[in-house]
């Protein structure tokens, strides 16, 4: 196997736990609620702290690879998500499981930023990079089945009690072999730029603002309260204030935490707004997917499970080909991803109820799988393609950072605007009214990244007879 390629596979390994993480406590909830007697608020915690400690830790975990090396960050990142994955599977409180599983977020933020940095740094070459962001897509889609799909079979198994302590305990031996052929294989790459100190203080401000806001936004699940609202401005004003700070530290030559001249590249912008408004859409429809089939068509949690394993199966199958595709075709085929979620959006708001046969709700859940896995991998592309490599670790952190509030934010605004669509008394016609409504927000999402698309430059996305002619 070619050396590169040995490489990916094991940077690609902490993704893949990064992903996994995030959706293999949902199935596991009933179980871990009655073992460890917690309410449904600790339970709400559980989920939301790995998700706060992810997203507030992202940028300073991308800036911690560029200064410290992105191969010593990365192989801290896995010790310490080993560790905090035994501290849950240990846990004998719904108290020390929250802690673990936000000490779990911070170590995934640790490695997040270094996988796209060191595939940005091993993959010159657009078209081998492109080839290496389709199986970056592809760990993402695993990471999503793998994750739901675990969490209900540990969960299931009968030889053990309190068998879900196996949803974390897996963690460990992957976290082992990755960390031996991370030593093995992996070259160390990082920023010499004379400055050794660390921004430390720029650190604590940044997570305070981000973890402030993610918290406030995770917390408003269930509806907005007045203690959310004065979080939301807090951490605002604190984010302002970081972004003073580092202006200046810049200006006068110190030390710092996030490079601003990161948005003086008009790719990296149109990246971001087409990642924020990409995943805004996407975590919303999943959630308000699930609450549509199991509460609106009365689908059973395993059926509406299974119907959602063929979104992710299309994932898969586009990315593996999506490297290719794009080679080939370019933005067009970008184009027709959006435009085959869109079709396949507004036939679900038609198609959608209970009379509606089980293999159409499949089909269409497939091929929505199939548009999301043509468009993923190169939204990461698009942002990062044309950055000087001392950017790449900084790019990478803020890039995820804003992905991560993204997919909470659409959960909350979009999960919002379905609730009061349903009504406090909702019929199956309510639902269908509401789903419906949604969806049609998640379209207008999908209009933005298809607007953000169409204003990238060609030399971005470059096809082959492109590449050719010069």
């Amino acid at each position: 196997m070619n050396a590169k390629y040995l490489k990916l596979i094991v940077i690609l390994s902490g993704q893949l736990l990064t992903i996994m993480d995030i959706f293999i406590i949902n199935v596991s909830i009933p179980s871990i609620q009655r073992d460890l007697h917690a309410s449904n608020g600790e339970m709400q915690l559980m989920i939301a702290s790995y998700l706060i400690g992810f997203a507030s830790f992202l940028i300073t975990g991308g800036r911690m690879g560029d200064m410290f090396g992105r191969k010593n960050i990365f192989m801290i990142g896995l010790i310490f998500f080993m560790l905090s994955s035994a501290a849950c599977g240990i846990s004998s409180g719904s108290a020390l499981l929250v802690i673990s599983r936000f000490v779990q977020g911070i170590s995934a933020a640790l490695m997040s930023p270094q996988v796209l940095s060191m595939i940005q740094i091993l993959f010159s070459g657009h078209e081998e990079r492109s080839k290496a962001m389709g199986w970056y897509g592809i760990t993402i889609g695993a990471g999503t089945i793998l994750g739901q799909f675990l969490g209900g079979y540990f969960s299931s198994m009968t030889f053990m009690e309190e068998s879900w302590r196996l949803i974390f305990l897996i963690n460990v031996p992957i976290c082992l072999l990755a960390l031996l052929f991370s030593r093995k294989i992996l070259a160390e790459s990082k920023i010499s730029d004379g400055k050794n100190t660390f921004d430390f203080f720029g650190v604590t401000v940044l997570a305070a603002g981000l973890f402030g806001f993610t918290y406030a936004l995770t917390m408003s699940e269930h509806g907005i309260q007045p203690v959310n609202i004065l979080f939301i401005v807090l951490s605002i004003s604190v984010l302002i204030y970081f972004i003073k700070n580092q202006k200046m530290r810049l200006q006068n030559r110190k030390s710092y935490l996030m490079d601003f001249s990161l948005f003086g590249y008009k790719n990296f912008n149109l990246g971001i707004l087409a990642v924020s408004f990409f995943f805004i859409m996407l975590d919303s429809y999943f959630y308000i997917l699930s609450l549509f089939f199991q509460d609106g068509l009365q689908i059973g949690s395993m059926a509406a499970g299974e119907i959602i394993v063929f979104q992710g199966l299309g994932f898969i199958l586009a990315s593996l080909f999506s490297a290719k595709l794009i080679l080939r075709y370019g933005k067009v085929f970008l184009v027709t991803g959006l435009s085959l979620i869109m079709a396949v959006l507004i036939l679900q708001i038609f198609l959608f109820d209970k009379e509606t046969p089980f293999f159409v709700l499949c089909l269409l859940l497939f091929f929505h799988g199939i548009g999301v896995g043509s468009i993923i991998p190169s939204l990461a592309n698009i942002a990062l393609s044309g950055l000087p490599q001392k950017l790449a670790g900084n790019a990478s952190g803020v890039y995820n950072t804003f992905q991560q509030t993204a997919a909470i934010m659409g959960i909350i605004v979009v999960g919002s605007i379905f609730y009061y669509f349903l009504g406090t008394k909702p019929s199956p016609k309510d639902y269908h009214h509401a789903f419906s409504i949604a969806v049609a927000v998640n379209i207008f999402c999908l209009i933005i990244v298809l607007y953000s698309i169409m204003k990238v430059p060609e030399y971005i996305l470059p096809t082959r007879k492109d590449l050719n002619s010069h």
